[in-house]
This record gives C-alpha cells, sequence and structure tokens, in this order.
C-alpha cells in the first residue's frame, strides 16, 4: 500500500539518483512550493516526468521488487510524528486518537555516546503494526465487521516466486518492516486469499505454522526438509538482508487448497486491492471479492464451510 508519512526531512533519492524535494515516500508526495506545501496525486506525479527518468511504475519495480498496482495507491495513509523526545500531553493526544482508528504514532530517537562512536536507538510509541492496521481500514467509508477471511498480497518478481510458494508451501514478505510485519496477524487455521499485483488474485490456502526468518525458515520437500533458500531459486528472497532482522524476508508456512500460475491470475472490475502484504478488511467490497473468489476458487473449503 502505497502510505503518506509526515517525516522531518524534504530531500529524497530517488533509485535513479535523482534529487527530490518531498515530505514524503512511497509514491504519495506533499512538494514543496514556497513556504506552501501542496499535496500531490499519483496522476500528477505520473506527469512530472522531470523529476523521474524512469516512469513510475519502472521506478516501484527497482524500488520495491514488485509491480505498481495503481489501484491500491492512495487508500490510507499514516501520520508519523518523529521526535527527540515526547511531553505527556502529545502522549495522551496520540494514544487517544489512535484508540478512535486514527493511524498515528510517535516515531522517538536518541543518541548515545561510547567513546569516540555514536550510538542511535529508536523506539515507537505505539505497536506500528496495529498502527499500520488501522490505516489499512481508516478510510473504509462503509465498515461492516470482519468476515474472518485474510487477503495477502504476494509481489511475484526478482524478489519473490509465486512458483516457488506454490511448489514449497509458503507466503513471504520482506524489503522492510513496513512489508512484513503485518504478517505477524497470521496464525495457524487462518484463511488466506493471495493476490500477486499486476497479475490478479493467484490461490487460496491455509495458515499452518507461524511466522519465521529466512534464516530458520525450513520446507518439505521430496528428499526430506531442507532450508527455503537452498531450494526456492526463483527469487533472491532478499538473501543479501539474512542478518537484518528488520529488512530479511519473512515466511509463513501454508496449505495450498488451490492455486493457478501467476499469468491466470483472477481480475475483475470491483475486486478488493491493498499492498499491505497481510490485512483484514472490513469493507463491503471484501466481502463481495470474497464471493466472487469462492467461484473461481471452489476448492476454497475441503471442510464445506
Amino acid at each position: 500500500m502505497a502510505t503518506a508519512h509526515l517525516t522531518v526531512s524534504i530531500q529524497h533519492y530517488s533509485s535513479t539518483g535523482v534529487r527530490v524535494k518531498f515530505l514524503s515516500i512511497q509514491h504519495y508526495y506533499f512538494f514543496l512550493e514556497g513556504e506552501k506545501f501542496q499535496l500531490v496525486d499519483y496522476k500528477k506525479i505520473a506527469s512530472i516526468q522531470l523529476f523521474f527518468i524512469y516512469t513510475i511504475a519502472e521506478d516501484f519495480r527497482v524500488r520495491f521488487g514488485q509491480p505498481l498496482d495503481a489501484e491500491s495507491l492512495n487508500q490510507s495513509h499514516q501520520i508519523i510524528i518523529v521526535a527527540a523526545s515526547l511531553d505527556e500531553h502529545t502522549e495522551r493526544i496520540v494514544s487517544y486518537l489512535s484508540k478512535r482508528d486514527i493511524p498515528i504514532n510517535v516515531l522517538c530517537f536518541q543518541v548515545f555516546q561510547n567513546g569516540e562512536e555514536q550510538i542511535l536507538s529508536r523506539s515507537w510509541l505505539l505497536d506500528p503494526a496495529m498502527t499500520q492496521i488501522s490505516a489499512a481500514t481508516s478510510l473504509e467509508r462503509d465498515k461492516e465487521p470482519w468476515n474472518g477471511e485474510f487477503y495477502v498480497s504476494f509481489g511475484d518478481g526478482p524478489s519473490r516466486s509465486w512458483k516457488d510458494a506454490v511448489e514449497y508451501g509458503f507466503i513471504c514478505a520482506g524489503g522492510g518492516t513496513w512489508y512484513s510485519r503485518t504478517l505477524q496477524l497470521l496464525n495457524p487455521g487462518d484463511r488466506i486469499w493471495v493476490k500477486a499485483p499486476g497479475f490478479g488474485f493467484v490461490g487460496v490456502g491455509v495458515v499452518t505454522g507461524e511466522v519465521r526468518p529466512i534464516k530458520d525458515f525450513m520446507v518439505t520437500t521430496g528428499h526430506g526438509d531442507a532450508h527455503v533458500y537452498d531450494v526456492a531459486k526463483g527469487g533472491s528472497y532478499h538473501w543479501e538482508y539474512a542478518d537484518d532482522p528488520e529488512r530479511c524476508e519473512y515466511f509463513v508456512p501454508v496449505k495450498w487448497l488451490q492455486t493457478v500460475p501467476a499469468e491466470q491470475g483472477v481480475q475483475g472490475v470491483g475486486l478488493f486491492g491493498n499492498q499491505n502484504s497481510v490485512c483484514k478488511p472490513t469493507t463491503p467490497k471484501w466481502r463481495y471479492t470474497v464471493d466472487q473468489l469462492k467461484l473461481k476458487f471452489p476448492s476454497y473449503s475441503r471442510d464445506g464451510d
């Protein structure tokens, strides 16, 4: 999902090395014009070619390793306050808004001196995963009780392979905590409906285990259990970040009930889309989507529910 964040910097280097002045990240920008900030949507950004060597879609794929799903852009926003310290009045206001499903959080930084070295620490006021969940549902105009079905976005591309996921029974996400943290929403027994951005819905399955980092994730093969990186060769799975708990790839084991190749993904007008790796939609559009997908994936349940 493209999410606007309040930050303190106005300079950004795109993956092309071009410096762009703006105040937010992930393709929903506040451009600085004189002393005023102007909200600029995706279509206007796409037309401002002088800031980008690549098109938005190409730059997005280079940066995030997955196709740009334009229909899912700007569906939600988070307010992230970055500060060195926090007074009790601000903390009380942020907590009040958060309890009312306003996606707001505070990130505090502190610098410690250790001899000639400086150590930078950070801490969140609230669980960032919960803020992200609030952002995913905050702009849903018509809400209804969650139907118990999980939506999953799986970016099939250089970073990960849907073919691998089907063969070895998993979903995964990584490259940053924004992508991987929502995997923590899943528990054994949960049913997931998987969409590959740019292709459509490609499968339905049931979670069979807890989320694990790439270094700890094993899969079952015809020759016994194996480390996922030794057998899943369709993507890089951010192996270069295997020792970085924030950027490494995380995996969730899945028993697939029915899948199709990415090229045969189910698409259609009115189907739900979201760029969070996992979410629990509460919009009627999600209920409609699941109803349609049950027709396309009749083996969605082997228990008759």
